[in-house]
Parts: C-alpha cells; sequence; structure tokens
C-alpha cells in the first residue's frame, strides 16, 4: 500500500547537486563524487572554511554558507544557487548530528535545537526543491534525497532524540512522496545507512550529560561503549562506498526507490525489524479485528490505486 505513482527518472547530464553537510564524512565524499563526474555541485556547510577541499575557480562548484536550523541561511542559500545555476537536479539533506545519553536527562534547548536541525531544516529544502523541480526546471523533474538512517526504522537505546528526528523525516518524505503528481517528474528517496566510517561518533554526536540513576551497565552505556570501540567501527562501511550507492541510486536511470538501506548491518537490522513486527502485528490481529467494524479493511482500498 505505498500509493506512490512515478515515472522513470533520468539524471541530466550537466545535472545540479545541492548537498547540504559537505565539511565531512558523506557530504564531502558525495561533493567529490559529483564533482569528479563532471557535473555541477552547490557545496554547502555551516562554515565555508571546511570546503577548502573544493577548487574555488571551478564553474561546476558553488560554495555557500548554509546552517539548516535557520529559515533565513536556508532561504538565502537556495536563491543564491538557483540565480547561479537556474535549475536545482538532486537535493541531498545530508545535515545533522546525533544526541545521546540518558533520555530524562536531556536539556530541552538540546533537544528541540536537534529536531529543529534534523527535521525542519529537512522539511524546508524539501518544500523549495518540490517547488524548484515543477516550477523552475525545465524540462521538469527532479530527486530529493533525504538522508536517513537505518535508524528511522527501528531504535536503540541512548537516542531517543535522533531516533524521532530521523523518524519523522521518514514519515514526511513517504507522505510527500505520495502528493506530487506523477507528470512533474520529481522523487523521494531514503538513504539509510547503518554504520559509516566517518568519524561522526567522535564529531557528529552530541552527548547528553549522565544520569546518576544510570551505572555503567545499563543499555546505554553498554551501546555507547560499543560505539566507541575500535574493532567494533572497523566493520562499518566505507564511505566511498555509500556515496557510491547513493549516486548510483540517481544516475543509473529508472524508478527512484523510496527506501535504499546502506551497509549489511542496515539491510540485516531492518529485514530482522520488519520480521519481528511482522510477528507482533499478526499476533494483535484477532484484537484489532474486534476492535474495528466489518468492511474496514476494504475502504481503503483506493490507497492502492
Amino acid at each position: 500500500m505505498d500509493g506512490i505513482k512515478q515515472h522513470p527518472y533520468n539524471l541530466p547530464e550537466n545535472a545540479v547537486w545541492f548537498i547540504t553537510g559537505c565539511s565531512s564524512g558523506i557530504g564531502k565524499a558525495l561533493a567529490e563524487l559529483v564533482v569528479s563526474k563532471g557535473q555541477r555541485v552547490v557545496a554547502t556547510a555551516r562554515k565555508p572554511s571546511t570546503l577548502s577541499y573544493l577548487p574555488d575557480n571551478d564553474p561546476n562548484i558553488l560554495k555557500l554558507p548554509l546552517d539548516v536550523s535557520s529559515p533565513r541561511s536556508i532561504d538565502a542559500a537556495v536563491a543564491s544557487a538557483l540565480s547561479h545555476f537556474h535549475r536545482l537536479d538532486v537535493v541531498v539533506n545530508n545535515a545533522g548530528y546525533a544526541l545521546y545519553g540518558d533520555t530524562e536527562n536531556a536539556p530541552p534547548a538540546m533537544a528541540r535545537q536537534l529536531i529543529e536541525t534534523n527535521f525542519w531544516g529537512t522539511v524546508a529544502l524539501t518544500q523549495h526543491a518540490m517547488r524548484i523541480m515543477r516550477d523552475e526546471n525545465s524540462p521538469q523533474g527532479g530527486v530529493v534525497m533525504n538522508v536517513s538512517s537505518m535508524g528511522g526504522r527501528v531504535a536503540f537505546q541512548g537516542h531517543a532524540f535522533y531516533h524521532a528526528s530521523k523518524f519523522a523525516v521518514e514519515g514526511f518524505t513517504e507522505s510527500v512522496a505520495k502528493e506530487v503528481l506523477p507528470e512533474w517528474n520529481v522523487h523521494f528517496c531514503l538513504i539509510e545507512p547503518g554504520g559509516v566510517k566517518t568519524g561522526y561518533v567522535d564529531k557528529g554526536m552530541v552527548s547528553i550529560p549522565n544520569h546518576p540513576a544510570y551505572g555503567d551497565d545499563a543499555p546505554t552505556r553498554v551501546l555507547e561503549r560499543y560505539m566507541k570501540d575500535p574493532v567494533a567501527s572497523s566493520g562499518w562501511a566505507d564511505v566511498e562506498g555509500v556515496v557510491k550507492e547513493m549516486y548510483e541510486v540517481v544516475g543509473k536511470g529508472g524508478e527512484i526507490p523510496l527506501r535504499v538501506p546502506l551497509g549489511e548491518d542496515a539491510w540485516m537490522t531492518l529485514k530482522m525489524e520488519n520480521e519481528r513486527r511482522a510477528r507482533e502485528l499478526e499476533g494483535g490481529r484477532e484484537r484489532a479485528v474486534r476492535a474495528g467494524k466489518e468492511g474496514q479493511a476494504e475502504s481503503l482500498a483506493f490507497l492502492t490505486k
């Protein structure tokens, strides 16, 4: 029951990519790959100085400051990109970070800032992209690629607000993908990586002060030790492999999948979670039916047409 109807998508030869969070990690590696393919890129970061790995005199590259938690900054960056390249073909919402630790001890301001960055920043740029891909691009069309996580569909201890933001991105993206008309040729894709060797644990995570009620044997402490263990993280995916697959999703032509898990850990974790949920759902069938009315399921048939 996905209700998503799309035409196949073909990436233009001189496509313009707008990528957030290009200072490091996935954003940096993807920007470099796009440039190597001879396509155009709008590389953004909170501090433009972190984009020095890209040349300044390349007409295919536009480097812009962007704070995705600021609506004014988002509006300005999009306006500059459109003025420079006159179109946006692929918008990659990659900027974000994690807040981890004991949830009941999280300062509200820290939690709200994470949601503002990870979710509302994605929302604002997606809305801009939809308008531009429909009304400004000639021919019409484009792809909005929202970087979620396997943590957008399954949650782990100690990351409640991070998961809240990624679950929100997943639901938002799936909904808007069902809203657009097929003839607009606007597509949506959720990238769901597992562990990726990007330095994210050291640089992309903000810790909540420990709560005294949670000792060393608490579930969150156990996960923290795993994430900081270099032996465990040595098996994570290389960032180059992840961005290669991200590019291929768009560049190969054809249908754009709504969800793309990347990394064997992501695929296996989501598979096991889907199986667990299927068992749970089947176990609750009789209760669900008793609570409802006969014919309810048939009344939703229009969603599959």
